[in-house]
């Protein structure tokens, strides 16, 4: 009974750390693991794993800010003033680990698309959950260049298929974060 209790207790007061509070720190190799294990453990109808995890580290990460991530805002922005240059050399960099999920829907007469999609959604928010459980600094983002094709190329995926559905950034907490506005319960549930 207290373990169900920590997970609530967890659940109800977890919040993301905005890459902008975090720092690349170290992520052990255990507790990666045991994170990657926890995201693939999702509700996915049909075992169809209409997803793929790409784990970008290391000197990964800067190859694929300047070569395809900078590459392809430069050419869209070419008089893009030094300080957003930086910022976009260095997107993923800003972490330790930065996870990509891939949505990749399978053919299934029987399972719709929608529903494979929401299956990588999730992915990303088990990864999210496990990484901040382990008291990471942990973000689920999309950003702009989730939706390049080069990017989505350069991570195995196949434009016109696949999609990214999101980057779970990893890292260590420079500073807690700070409560947001959350729903007020009634006006978001109803009972039928």
């Amino acid at each position: 009974m207290n373990g169900n209790l920590h997970v609530i207790s967890f659940l109800e007061k977890r919040r993301s750390i905005a890459v902008r509070q975090m720092s690349p720190g170290k992520v052990d190799d255990v507790h990666l693991e045991q994170i990657l294990n926890a995201g693939i453990r999702v509700p996915d109808h049909g075992a169809l794993k209409p997803w793929r995890l790409v784990v970008i580290t290391g000197e990964s990460k800067k190859r694929i800010d300047e070569d395809v991530i900078f590459s392809e805002f430069q050419s869209e922005n070419p008089s893009a003033t030094d300080d957003v240059q930086v910022r976009e050399k260095t997107r993923l960099q800003r972490a330790e680990v930065v996870i990509a999920v891939i949505s990749s829907p399978k053919e299934s007469k029987k399972i719709p698309e929608w529903e494979m999609q929401l299956s990588a959604g999730a992915v990303c928010t088990t990864l999210l959950y496990a990484a901040q459980s382990l008291n990471y600094a942990a973000q689920w983002l999309t950003e702009w260049y989730a939706y390049n094709d080069k990017v989505l190329s350069e991570l195995g995926g196949i434009p016109g298929r696949d999609k990214i559905a999101g980057f779970i950034y990893i890292g260590e907490k420079i500073s807690d974060p700070f409560e947001r506005p959350r729903p007020k319960p009634e006006t978001v549930i109803s009972f039928l």
